[in-house]
């Protein structure tokens, strides 16, 4: 009788944190992207490893509403030795029938070393899609989530989730 009711309390505690277990985030798109020309980097001057950086890029969507997309953007930030914060970023999304416009909200970025060089930035951060239409339409005024990864010289993955704590994309509520 006591191992039937521990099973039994054991079996419904487990269902409930499997039920209240956190979401998977709706992915809205991942991306496959390169750095186009070189990056620019003026040094503010004021102290060492105080720069501005601006470096334009083109995306292919790889996954997600995004698939097939291509994405033309630029990024600028603000690094304070091996850590950024996004001033400005954004750019403009086509697919077939659709046009997205996305401007960064906030975002901050490091540095990533391999055998002690830099192999290139991982960020993080927020974005609006400020314009939608056609295919992408859905897409208006939502927020998201974004994170990139290096993945080779000038090359680096873009992967967008909706942001569960102000809207998910397609809700059409703020």
């Amino acid at each position: 009788m006591i191992k039937r009711t521990i099973l039994t309390a054991a079996c419904s505690i487990l269902g409930f944190v499997s039920a209240s277990g956190s979401a998977t985030a709706e992915t809205i798109g991942r991306l496959e992207c390169s750095v186009v020309g070189a990056a620019s980097q003026e040094p503010i001057g004021d102290r060492d490893g105080h720069r501005l950086t601006n470096v334009q890029f083109a995306c292919f969507g790889e996954d997600g509403p995004l698939k097939g997309a291509v994405y033309t953007g630029s990024s600028t930030q603000e690094w304070d030795g091996s850590q950024s914060t996004f001033l400005a970023a954004g750019g403009i999304y086509r697919v077939p029938g659709g046009l997205a416009v996305s401007q960064a909200i906030e975002g901050t970025s490091s540095v990533v070393m391999k055998d002690g060089k830099p192999i290139g930035n991982e960020s993080s951060g927020k974005t609006r899609f400020k314009f939608a239409s056609g295919t992408l339409a859905a897409l208006a005024g939502k927020i998201a989530r974004f994170e990139t990864k290096p993945t080779g010289v000038g090359r680096f993955s873009l992967e967008y989730t909706a942001d569960s704590s102000t809207d998910t994309v397609g809700t059409g509520k703020q």
